[in-house]
């Protein structure tokens, strides 16, 4: 792929199975366990109580002088009448589990793709890079009607099933606004019941009312035992109205009239818009979670690998 492709944006209202395959040589390039310092420091003052890889358990024995103490297994020990503490094996390797967002709110965008589209490319990117450092990747997709689970593998062929999912899940939209009613918190609320302790999330959506119906406890949650990483998906419409003019808007059932001449309502959508980022922003820092910001008007590949060492092939 030329130097030029890499920083053109996707495009389209709909994303095709085939690019989303073709991204495989990109995803490689790509190393998800390797961070670069960049994407430390978006994690703010605060770190994750969590950032170890997966364990399981495997035993109990007597305990020993230099045990952890919480490690005690104290029904055990009630029984016995002895000390005693429960062994824990490591995983070999920390299960990549892709979330992704396809409900209406990313069913938009006003320059090369819709939001939707973006969230798929970045899923794929994720995946095939997981996969190409031996990595078992699995995924959860949402449009807030339906969600899919696909359990984390190490093969080509899970890969693919995640992607054609996906690809099905994107061609969907739009929903009919009275079936699409489930929310982002029910989204982490899939996710919590699917992500095993020490799992590498990746958190891709526009986080549209992110921070309401419980969204936040989910996420503390989930914060406690995996490592999470959100990625943004936005477009430059949602930050700035269009220069003052008369536009037609649709969600993809009704058409309105939008009028933009309007200097006070100009001030205050921007103002709506970056208030809300910011609570989002801050919510995020405060579980020492990073967030990445994606545009639908640039290439994903080079910000992810601005945070992301490139593997070594």
């Amino acid at each position: 792929m030329s130097q030029r492709a890499l920083q053109l944006p996707p495009r389209g209202a709909y994303c095709e199975l085939a690019e989303l395959i073709g991204l495989r040589l990109l995803g490689s390039q790509l190393d998800l366990g390797r961070r670069k310092r960049a994407l430390n420091q978006l994690t703010g003052p605060n770190k994750s109580s969590f950032r170890g890889r997966g364990i399981d358990f495997e035993e109990v024995r007597g305990y020993q002088a230099g045990d952890d103490i919480r490690s005690i297994d104290w029904r055990v020990t009630a029984r016995t009448g002895s000390a005693h503490t429960k062994l824990f094996r490591e995983e070999r390797e920390r299960p990549v589990l892709i979330a992704v967002d396809q409900r209406n709110s990313l069913f938009f965008g006003s320059r090369h793709c819709f939001k939707s589209v973006l969230a798929a490319h970045l899923a794929s990117l994720l995946a095939w890079s997981a996969l190409d450092k031996g990595d078992r990747v699995g995924a959860l997709l949402f449009n807030g009607v339906e969600h899919r689970e696909i359990r984390p593998r190490r093969s080509r062929r899970n890969v693919l099933a995640i992607l054609s999912a996906l690809a099905d899940y994107n061609h969907r939209l739009p929903l009919q606004a009275s079936a699409s009613g489930g929310s982002f918190s029910d989204m982490l609320g899939h996710l919590r019941r699917v992500a095993r302790p020490g799992s590498s999330i990746y958190l891709i959506s526009d986080f549209h009312n992110a921070t309401r119906d419980g969204a936040s406890e989910h996420l503390y949650q989930l914060a406690r035992h995996c490592e999470i990483t959100a990625l943004a998906c936005h477009d430059p419409l949602e930050l700035n109205l269009p220069r003052a003019g008369v536009y037609a808007v649709t969600d993809g059932e009704q058409t309105v009239q939008l009028s933009t001449g309007d200097r006070h309502l100009r001030r205050e959508y921007t103002k709506r818009a970056l208030t809300e980022a910011e609570q989002w922003s801050l919510e995020l820092q405060r579980l020492g979670i990073p967030l990445l910001a994606f545009s639908t008007t640039r290439a994903p590949f080079p910000v992810l690998q601005n945070y992301y060492v490139a593997g070594k092939h």
